[in-house]
């Protein structure tokens, strides 16, 4: 019985068998995850949240260039990083490693941060 099995089942008799809302995993400290799919949804709108709260921040100081883009990259990865393996401290091995949870919505939280910082440095900065 591996690690993983014998925590689900652990989790299970402590929860009398109820099952949690995936949000409530999220917000969790090691948690259980059931399905592989759940968990990369989780980190998928992790990264939108970010995306719009720092898009917001960088369009009020009007952040601009390389330099922006960059700080939200950093940001984005490390903070995704930090959540999976610190306080998830899921097996990285059983979503593809550790590049395949770093990269998972990266795209399109990078576009919805570009279109928040555009429409927030336009608004209160252009003449």
């Amino acid at each position: 019985m591996t690690s993983s099995s014998k925590r689900k089942e652990e989790v299970h008799a402590v929860n009398g068998g109820l099952k949690q809302s995936t949000w409530n995993k999220a917000i969790s400290c090691k948690a259980v995850w059931d399905e592989k799919d759940e968990f990369l949804d989780v980190v998928y709108w992790i990264r939108q949240i970010i995306a719009v709260v720092l898009g917001v921040i960088w369009g009020v100081a009007p952040l601009k260039g390389f330099l922006g883009i960059a700080i939200f990259c950093v940001i984005n990865a490390g903070v995704l990083y930090l959540y999976f393996s610190s306080f998830q401290q899921v097996d990285e091995e059983e979503y593809g490693g550790t590049w395949e949870l770093t990269k998972e919505g990266f795209m399109t939280s990078f576009a919805l941060f570009l279109v928040v910082w555009i429409i927030f440095y336009t608004a209160l900065h252009y003449d």
